[in-house]
């Protein structure tokens, strides 16, 4: 599906949760051709930056019973899930397709919540994802058709590369090791440099030479403005994917060289996706405004 252009889509397109990720999508909407006059945005709390963009056509908050959607894409945290998805029914037709990134959400969970026979995709952003250089492992359910499946590539190739996989069970396995990826990147950028240090080098030829290894997450960190220990806890759970990475970067916990070292952070990141699965399907309180 190399054809990721969006230029001829003349749908409607419904963003639930303009947020981090959501606002990252919808530029990469853009970016591809998508006119923000085919765009809904539901977003409680609109940024400044989604704000402006209603000037520009796009939609934000509008009356849902006047929506008839061709795609909905759910960048909402999954503990809101139960309440953001129940009034998206009346929106929902027989070919709407809906992508969800939400963590921890299953394609079982997303059926029920949604009307009989919707056409799902479940998918997993890392947190490159945010400025467009991500990657996104996506799996559907039985009712995805080719239409529906290639408009869901197209709208989830807005913040990187896409890949599909056919067993749900995957996305484990998907969490720890892509979704965790970037944390330990940027533990190890920081290991060399500590170690050049202890061998005698100047802490600023160190992180000289940190920098021009790290092109690539040079932007990721300048563009989110944070540490790499701050970048790994960024959008998620506590406890989540990435935050043995941010454990690791905080001092908290330091990898053990030797063999069978990889094993054991590869099993460590999968029960921390296995725990943040649990943790979106717990029921969290909820308190009035």
């Amino acid at each position: 599906m190399d054809d990721a252009s969006l230029s001829d889509f003349d749908g409607t397109l419904v963003l639930v949760g303009a947020g981090k990720m959501g606002g990252a999508m919808l530029e990469g909407w853009h970016r591809l051709g998508l006119s923000f006059d085919n765009v809904v945005a539901l977003e409680p709390e609109p940024s400044p930056e989604i704000i402006t963009l209603g000037a520009r056509g796009l939609r934000i908050n509008p009356s849902l019973d006047t929506i008839s959607a061709t795609a909905i894409v759910l960048a909402v945290k999954p503990q809101v899930a139960p309440d953001a998805l129940r009034p998206l029914a009346p929106m929902i037709a027989q070919d709407t397709v809906i992508v969800s990134i939400m963590a921890g959400r299953t394609l079982a969970f997303l059926e029920k919540q949604l009307p009989a026979g919707a056409a799902v995709v479940r998918a997993m952003p890392n947190t490159p994802a945010a400025i467009g250089r991500g990657i996104t492992v996506a799996v559907p359910n039985a009712r995805i058709g080719a239409e529906q499946r290639t408009l869901a590539d197209k709208l989830l190739r807005a913040t990187g590369a896409v890949e599909w996989i056919a067993d749900e069970t995957l996305m484990d396995a998907v969490t720890a090791v892509s979704g965790s990826g970037p944390a330990y990147v940027f533990l190890l950028a920081e290991s060399l440099a500590r170690a050049g240090t202890a061998a005698g080098l100047a802490g600023r030829s160190c992180r000289a030479a940190r920098a021009r290894d790290r092109r690539g997450l040079r932007r990721v960190d300048g563009a989110l403005a944070a540490r790499s220990g701050d970048l790994a806890q960024e959008r998620h759970l506590a406890g989540g994917h990435h935050c043995g990475g941010a454990r690791c970067a905080h001092g908290e916990e330091r990898p053990r060289s030797g063999d069978g070292e990889g094993d054991r952070r590869r099993d460590q990141a999968f029960a921390r996706a296995r725990r943040v699965r649990a943790m979106a399907a717990l029921e969290w309180p909820r308190f009035a405004a």
